[in-house]
C-alpha cells in the first residue's frame, strides 16, 4: 500500500469512527451526516433544511464533540445585529484602548440556528467569515479558526416571519442538506424510554475520535483524489445545463462546480477511493445545486421543484465511461 493509498483510508477510518460515535445519539440519517463531513471535509458550509425535531442542532453538537472542535449556536430572531454575532470593540477605561469582544462567529463549528429569521442585514454578517474565512471589524480583520464550518438550520414549512436567503447568501453554502423524518422512529423512543436525553450527548457515551488538526489533514489529503478529465467535463455540462433549462430563471453559478468537484474527491476518500467515478457526482448533485436554481413562476405552479430539474439534468447529461 502507497502513502496516498494509506492517507485515503485513513479517511475513510476517521468517517467511520465518526459515524459509529453518532448513531450513539442520532437514529439514521446516513445520508446527511455524510454529506457534513464530505463539506468539513471540502472547507464548505451546510444549510440543513427540516422541519422541528428531526435532529439537526444535536447532529451538529455531537459531531463537533467528536472532532473536538469549539462549537457555539447562534439562534437567529428578527432583532439580532450583525455585532450580536461577529463582536464589537468595547473601551477599556484602565488602558484608554478598545478591546474587541469576540462574537460567537469565532469558533470552530458555528450552528446558525433557524437563519432565515433574521434581517438580510444580519444574514450577510457571515458572508465574508464564509468566503473569506476572515472577518473585518472597524477596519481591522481577524482570521477564523482553521476548520471553520458554518451549519444554518431553516424550516421549510414556516414562513411567517422569516426572510428568505438572497442568492448570494445560499451560493456560499455548499450544499443545502434535506434532513428527513427518522426512518426508525421506534429505535429512538426505545432510546429516551432508557433513559437518553438530547441535552446530556456526553451521558451517551459520544467520545472524541479524531482532534482538529486531524480533520485539517484529512482535508490535505483528499487534494490527492485523482479526477480524471471525463469527470471534470461532466460536472461542466451538468452546472451549464442547469443554466440553459427553460424552467429556470437562475442556474447554478461557476461555484457549484467548484463544489461539485471538491465534494466528489471528498466523498471519494470518505469511501476510500483515491480517484473520483460518476456516481461520487451523481450523489452530490442535489445537495449542491438545488438552493441555487431559481424556478420560473409558471415552472413552480406546474408543481416542478429545484430537485426534479436536478433529476431531469442528470438524465439528460451522457455520463462518461471509464
Amino acid at each position: 500500500m502507497d502513502q496516498t493509498t494509506a492517507e485515503i483510508m485513513a479517511v475513510k477510518a476517521a468517517a467511520e469512527k465518526i459515524r459509529n460515535e453518532l448513531a450513539k445519539v442520532v437514529v439514521g440519517q446516513r445520508e446527511v451526516i455524510d454529506q457534513l463531513l464530505v463539506a468539513i471535509l471540502s472547507d464548505g458550509h451546510v444549510l440543513l433544511e427540516g422541519v422541528p425535531g428531526v435532529a439537526k442542532t444535536l447532529i451538529a453538537r455531537a459531531l463537533a464533540l467528536t472532532i473536538s472542535a469549539d462549537f457555539k449556536r447562534v439562534q437567529f430572531t428578527p432583532d439580532l445585529m450583525p455585532s450580536d454575532v461577529l463582536g464589537t470593540n468595547v473601551f477599556d477605561p484602565s488602558t484608554g484602548q478598545f478591546n474587541l469582544r469576540r462574537g460567537p462567529i469565532f469558533t470552530s463549528i458555528l450552528l446558525a440556528d433557524e437563519i432565515n429569521r433574521t434581517p438580510p442585514k444580519t444574514q450577510a454578517a457571515l458572508l465574508e467569515a464564509m468566503q473569506e474565512r476572515s472577518v473585518t471589524i472597524d477596519g481591522q480583520s481577524y482570521p477564523m479558526q482553521p476548520i471553520f464550518t458554518v451549519i444554518a438550520t431553516q424550516n421549510p414549512v414556516e414562513y411567517e416571519g422569516t426572510y428568505p436567503l438572497p442568492e448570494a447568501q445560499l451560493d456560499r453554502f455548499m450544499f443545502k442538506t434535506v434532513v428527513p423524518y427518522p426512518a426508525l422512529e421506534t429505535e429512538m423512543l426505545t432510546r429516551y424510554d432508557t433513559g437518553f436525553r438530547s441535552a446530556n450527548i456526553e451521558e451517551a457515551g459520544v467520545q472524541q475520535v479524531i482532534d482538529t488538526e486531524t480533520m485539517a489533514n484529512l482535508r490535505r489529503t483528499t487534494a490527492h483524489v485523482s479526477v480524471d478529465r471525463q469527470i471534470i467535463d461532466y460536472i461542466a455540462k451538468l452546472v451549464r445545463r442547469t443554466r440553459e433549462n427553460r424552467a429556470l430563471v437562475l442556474g447554478a453559478s461557476p461555484r457549484a462546480s467548484i463544489y461539485l468537484l471538491l465534494g466528489a474527491k471528498s466523498l471519494a476518500a470518505l469511501k476510500g477511493r483515491s480517484f473520483v467515478i460518476p456516481d461520487d457526482v451523481k450523489a452530490l448533485a442535489a445537495p449542491v445545486l438545488r438552493h441555487r436554481l431559481v424556478l420560473r413562476p409558471e415552472a413552480e405552479i406546474e408543481g416542478l421543484t429545484p430537485d426534479r430539474v436536478v433529476q431531469s439534468v442528470v438524465a439528460e447529461v451522457e455520463v462518461p465511461r471509464q
